[in-house]
């Protein structure tokens, strides 16, 4: 994928409001700052993004919901351009009539709760997502329970009990393909029809194209689990990231000279095996490094494990949560015939990620701060 349609690139130069993503913060506004002085290893750090939103919840008091908010609705997994696109139309919406602008989504998503034994690659768990959310310029976001009762609930009971009179919303975004409700009558004409009736503003976001081809979850989940980063990339508006807890492992990365940070993903991750230029956060700091997501052919093909390499790096990352986003795939996962043909192809590795991170110095999603 090379460039959006030039529909869409004008929409964004300009700022309208069909299709429009410049009311987000740019994605290339992020510069390092200079790191603190005493650290053993360079790191850059960048300034928080964006100040704490406000997550509502459906145990949230009646009282504490800013009432005559604008709501961009949908399942936001991945928050990519197409969801972006209604995050957009949402804020120029508030903008226009002072009211906050909140993300209205559901979690656990609906697919779970309708395919419970059904593997499902979420791009973004419920924290990834509003970490993402809340670097959108968004004031806050609604997370709804998707349970038994939210799935019976009828598209006009979900308008005028949950929207109108829980939240008291004066103005909706959605996409073209959102539906919602039992049995999903609830559509974005819908929500037009009833606007007036309701006294609320409704804006209907047509579908983002990429080379005449519509952005969605599901093309990213492809593109990921084929390698084409580059193409998720765009899609996202961003690198691809997870979020993890560094873990034990064998340490032959360390007795090889390439000592590894260790993550689980989740089994349902359907990210292609195989090596990734990668870029980690850790708090404020941004480290970069070379990556292998696999099952390790060459030792035990066991369960997948990221397995991540700072470049520059000494000390302890036990117990620590670390964001990695996948900045360039670099190649498939392969079995090698000695350790010795092994370490030459991992320096060959590291010298290929140094060089795509080296070309995209500022590539790291943009993301808020949650409570």
């Amino acid at each position: 994928m090379k460039a959006l349609n030039s529909a869409l690139i004008a929409d964004i130069a300009k700022g309208l409001k069909s299709c429009s993503i410049s009311a987000l913060p740019p994605l290339d506004s992020v510069r390092p700052v200079a790191p603190r002085s005493g650290r053993s290893c360079p790191v850059r750090e960048f300034p928080l993004m964006a100040p704490p939103f406000t997550v509502i919840r459906d145990t949230t008091p009646d009282s504490a919901i800013p009432r005559g908010a604008v709501v961009a609705m949908g399942n936001f997994d991945g928050v990519h351009l197409g969801h972006r696109a209604v995050i957009a139309a949402a804020l120029e919406m508030g903008r226009t009539h002072g009211r906050p602008a909140l993300a209205l989504t559901f979690e656990p998503h609906p697919r779970r709760f309708f395919s419970p034994n059904t593997p499902q690659f979420r791009l973004t768990d419920e924290r990834a997502k509003l970490r993402l959310l809340a670097g959108t310029g968004l004031a806050g976001a609604v997370v709804m329970t998707f349970d038994k009762a939210r799935a019976g609930t009828s598209a006009q009971d979900f308008i005028h009990h949950d929207l109108i009179g829980r939240l008291g919303v004066s103005g909706i975004a959605v996409g073209y393909d959102f539906h919602f409700g039992k049995g999903r009558v609830g559509s974005p004409s819908l929500l037009v029809n009833e606007a007036p009736r309701l006294g609320i503003e409704v804006d209907v976001q047509p579908h983002v194209d990429i080379d005449e081809r519509p952005v969605s979850s599901s093309a990213i989940r492809i593109a990921l689990a084929e390698g084409q980063l580059d193409d998720a990339t765009t899609m996202l508006g961003g690198p691809w990231f997870i979020t993890g807890e560094v873990i034990h492992g064998e340490k032959r990365g360390r007795d090889l000279g390439y000592p590894t940070a260790n993550i689980r993903l989740d089994a349902n991750c359907g990210l292609k095996h195989g090596i990734y230029a990668v870029r980690v956060g850790r708090g404020a700091g941004r480290l970069d490094g070379v990556a292998s997501f696999g099952r390790r052919p060459t030792f035990d093909n066991g369960a997948p494990l990221l397995e991540i390499f700072l470049f520059d790096f000494k000390g302890d990352l036990y117990g620590q949560r670390l964001d990695c986003a996948f900045i360039g795939f670099i190649r498939e996962e392969l079995k090698f015939d000695s350790l010795e043909a092994l370490i030459r192809q991992m320096d060959d590795d590291s010298a290929r990620a140094r060089a795509i991170l080296a070309a995209a110095p500022d590539a790291f999603p943009r993301l808020g701060v949650i409570d």
